[in-house]
């Protein structure tokens, strides 16, 4: 049986981050950076650098779903990674598109753990199942989420 999908929108996406943002902005928590996990968390990333004024943006690339609910044994961490020194002292808002099973999100968690201040979670989704509970979620389900900057086919199919 297929699992149940959950198609998100382009304009409800919009939503999710400026719920998010608020979120962020009424817990009193100001980040110094936002470290969006690629490429599901880009999006999200820049929606809430312009909604909480922070101009100092990075990535880091964890390859950890290979398609709908199949995934590696572990995530793995894609060169470039930012240099941890660049993160010392500062306060971090990992961005994503989802706590699934969380361990992508644990994977930056610890790669951050020694270097900053402060890190702090915002997903626009999160699942019960997951190991790390965001600080902020738009939205709980169980559902296999479309996203909107996945939801078409690629164009081209690359050889790994």
């Amino acid at each position: 049986m297929a699992p149940e999908h959950e198609i998100l929108t382009w304009e409800r996406f919009g939503e999710a981050v400026q719920h998010l943002a608020r979120q962020v902005v009424d817990s009193g928590y100001e980040p110094d950076l936002i470290l969006s996990v690629a490429r599901g968390g880009l999006a999200l990333g820049m929606g809430l650098g312009y909604a909480l004024d922070v101009k100092n943006l990075s990535a880091v690339n964890v390859e950890f779903y290979t398609g709908v609910d199949t995934r590696l044994p572990v995530p793995i961490m894609l060169p470039p990674t930012p240099d941890v020194v660049d993160l010392a002292g500062l306060k971090v808002l990992i961005a994503d598109d989802i706590a699934d099973t969380g361990l992508t999100l644990q994977h930056v968690q610890e790669f951050c753990a020694e270097a900053v201040a402060e890190a702090r979670v915002a997903v626009v989704y999160t699942k019960d199942r997951s190991v790390v509970r965001p600080d902020y979620a738009w939205k709980s389900t169980e559902a296999w989420i479309d996203f909107p900057w996945s939801a078409s086919a690629p164009l081209v199919t690359r050889k790994r």
